[in-house]
């Protein structure tokens, strides 16, 4: 059975043993090494941040960073989402999400954003089962780390107040 909760600071190694599949994948990030938990935790908003979880073990984490330091935009924030390779296609991302989404919506968020590799075909699938529209693209964006270029996919979810 799994379960929603709060991430801790002491959740960490488990949350970069995922992070480490996404970055091995290709498609998920652009990162070529794991962050330090110092900025990593400065970059991130400090609340809605989830863990999912099958016994006792992190299989999922979601969190959200600001999409700018102005006041103004304060409830619009780009959202990351990253399961275990072998939770994959079986709905934990649609639970996680949807728990994300809710925290989101609590805590006075009005504009969930993604960036997400045009390859990443699952992650697009999942983003726009929670009504995030594509609102752009970005050609050519950045290289992975073996010099190959990627397209970017921009999604939005206007949430409900």
């Amino acid at each position: 059975m799994y379960k929603i909760r709060e991430m801790k600071n002491s959740d960490w190694n488990q949350i970069m043993e995922i992070y480490k599949m996404g970055i091995d994948n290709l498609i998920s990030t652009f990162d070529n090494e794991l962050p330090e938990f110092e900025k990593w935790d400065s970059a991130h908003v400090k609340i809605c941040r989830l863990v999912i979880e099958e016994n006792e073990k992190i299989i999922g984490w979601a969190a959200l960073t600001p999409i700018s330091a102005k006041k103004a935009y304060w409830g619009a924030a780009e959202l990351s989402i990253y399961i275990s390779d072998g939770y994959k296609s079986k709905g934990v991302g649609s639970m996680l999400l949807n728990a994300l989404i809710e925290e989101s919506e609590k805590n006075g968020f009005w504009s969930l954003q993604s960036i997400i590799f045009e390859e990443n075909v699952p992650s697009i699938k999942l983003h726009e089962k929670f009504n995030f529209r594509k609102i752009g693209y970005r050609e050519k964006i950045a290289r992975d780390r073996f010099g190959n270029w990627h397209n970017v996919i921009l999604m939005e979810r206007r949430n409900n107040f």
